[in-house]
């Protein structure tokens, strides 16, 4: 079957009348699955793996029940293969599956094929821009990168990715979606590697490395210059309107001052490397920076999620409203 020719959008979608795929029901499609679910949209996680697909339901129900919304359960379904959908009613394909880019390749081929003209075909991948995983399909223009950040249900940002042929009206059409749903979508306008949020973050993380390793600080009191420091404030203001907050002149001169002296490494830090030659990657394996048992991995993730949850708390007046009504928790 030969693919069918891409049809930009004529209308944009919406999620009380869409019907959304997530290919993949591990930790972060069953997350993803969460945002769509509250936002009221009929949601099909697609999940090969019989017993990882019947853990989904469970997964996603924890989710919404931390976001007040549990009764939203009831816009999921589960599938186990491409061919159990009537693709015809599918509008927006969300892929979740493992970072490898030839699987990844093998999935949009199939999509292609299946998806009706004027669906959006999107990836959450991380690691590969959506132009190397649409490569040599016949329609590109409808492929996006739709980026996630763990967990994505407590996480709101979501990044809408665009390559040199993506449509404009298609990445709006996504932008507009993920809005509705109570994220905050940016679009990022170029596939480069680490797209926006991630390129920022791996800025800091090498400034972070290289002071560790040169004796300046500890990881402990890098974490809590971060923290309690400027991130703190980072949950009011972003890095360009902190700036206006503080002047412009203050923070020129200080850029001017201390961007000779910034780690420019082009590899990862020694005490990173180090780290990961020797297995020690963190909750996983045991030990990372830190020492790790089961008791106290689950006590930071809670730990970790009720912060996360008191941010949103925070910031609910800020967000995104969920369909027509507002955000409540």
């Amino acid at each position: 079957m030969e693919p069918t020719s891409f049809s930009a959008p004529a209308h944009y979608f919406r999620p009380s009348r869409s019907h959304v795929v997530v290919v993949g029901g591990g930790t972060m499609g069953a997350d993803v699955a969460v945002v769509l679910c509250r936002g009221g949209c009929r949601t099909t996680v697609l999940e090969s793996h019989a017993e990882r697909a019947a853990t989904v339901p469970e997964h996603v129900a924890h989710g919404l029940t931390q976001l007040g919304a549990a009764s939203q359960l009831q816009h999921l379904a589960v599938a186990t293969a491409l061919d159990e959908l009537d693709w015809s009613t599918v509008d927006i394909v969300i892929e979740c599956i493992p970072e490898r880019l030839d699987i990844k390749q093998a999935l949009f081929a199939q999509l292609e094929q299946r998806a009706r003209p004027d669906a959006l075909l999107a990836s959450n991948s991380s690691s590969f821009p959506i132009s190397a995983i649409g490569a040599g399909l016949a329609t590109q223009q409808r492929m996006l990168g739709l980026h996630f950040f763990m967990p994505a249900h407590l996480t709101p940002l979501v990044e809408v990715v665009c390559s040199a042929a993506s449509d404009t009206d298609c990445a709006n059409n996504l932008y507009a979606f993920m809005r509705q749903c109570g994220m905050v979508p940016v679009l990022v306008k170029k596939d480069l590697p680490g797209f926006l949020a991630n390129r920022l973050q791996h800025a800091l993380a090498r400034e972070a490395f290289a002071l560790i390793d040169a004796g300046i600080a500890s990881p402990e009191d890098v974490d809590a210059a971060v923290r309690f420091g400027f991130g703190f404030r980072y949950l009011a203001a972003g890095p360009v309107l902190q700036r206006d907050h503080a002047g412009l002149e203050v923070h020129c001169a200080a850029g001017a001052t201390m961007y000779p002296s910034l780690a420019a490494n082009k590899e990862p830090a020694q005490c990173l490397a180090q780290k990961v030659a020797e297995g020690k990657f963190g909750m996983k394996t045991g030990e990372g920076f830190f020492q790790w048992t089961p008791e106290s991995i689950a006590r930071e993730k809670q730990r970790y999620q009720a912060t996360l949850l008191a941010g949103l708390d925070i910031l609910k007046t800020e967000l995104p409203a969920i369909g027509d009504a507002a955000i409540s928790q």
